[in-house]
């Protein structure tokens, strides 16, 4: 694909989840490039684009993971023929069997190569593998100071078991694909609903007390929405409670007012 821009200069990566130390990189460049794969994101595809103003440009590595060094850099310089800067990660592979780091880049790149050092918080090295093993053991706080931002998902509402409305408290059910999803239990969040972010309380994991089926499901507390369809999203702002089976729906109820009076008090 040639792509017909004026563009001098791009940053390139993965950028899954548009981090901090992502954002070190985007601001030293005109356009981002990414390199999309398959699975488990923080941000899956083009959803990349809603946390940066800059230009994106997706390549999928299926379509790309065969050439050689060289052949990926005659690549961009193709692509993006006024191209004058480069700006990488210190850790930065590519090519075939990533055979390229961000050295051999600058001897293979006529223009200007960029490395950008590691960045850390806290002494904590800033990557999205530590972002996903943090939301694995539910340390929403933490993975949100990484990411610079709250960690959001969406997906599109589904029929639930009905037992929320009729026995607990009714709840959004959501079918969400390609994201990396937080430790099983219940979450103080936000969530956006016909386009207005409200508080809430979530729950994913799956429902050990009655079906045993995996669910992602939102309650918006003291207010009654109508009919929701379509797309929800939910920012996740702290973590209350682990996933666990409660030997009665009545204990389960007493459980689940519980978490909507913690949700209140630390989302205030």
């Amino acid at each position: 694909m040639k792509i017909n821009n004026q563009i001098k200069s791009i940053a390139i990566g993965s950028f899954d989840g548009l981090h901090i130390a992502h954002k070190t990189l985007i601001e030293q460049a005109d356009a981002i490039v990414i390199v999309e794969r398959n699975g488990g994101y923080l941000t899956p595809g083009y959803k990349r684009a809603f946390y940066t103003s800059k230009i994106c440009c997706f390549y999928h590595f299926d379509k790309v993971k065969s050439l050689t060094p060289g052949e990926f850099v005659a690549k961009m310089k193709e692509d993006f023929p006024h191209l004058e800067k480069i700006v990488v990660g210190y850790d930065f592979a590519f090519g075939r069997s990533k055979a390229g780091n961000a050295e051999h880049l600058d001897e293979l790149f006529d223009g200007e190569v960029c490395i950008v050092d590691e960045v850390s918080i806290e002494g904590i090295p800033v990557h999205s593998r530590t972002i996903k093993a943090y939301l694995q053991k539910g340390k929403i706080v933490m993975a949100n100071k990484l990411l610079g931002r709250k960690y959001r998902i969406d997906g599109e509402v589904v029929a639930g078991q009905g037992l929320g409305k009729k026995e607990l408290v009714p709840t959004l059910n959501l079918h969400v694909e390609q994201y990396q999803l937080p430790l099983e239990g219940v979450y103080a969040t936000r969530s956006k609903i016909k386009g207005v972010w409200l508080n809430s309380v979530s729950f994913l994991g799956h429902r050990v007390t009655t079906d045993g089926s995996y669910a992602v499901e939102t309650h918006i507390y003291e207010q009654d929405l109508g009919k929701v369809e379509g797309e929800v999203w939910i920012e996740f702002v702290a973590f209350i409670r682990e996933n666990r089976k409660f030997e009665t729906l009545d204990v389960l109820a007493a459980q689940i007012k519980e978490d909507i009076e913690k949700s209140k008090e630390l989302l205030r």
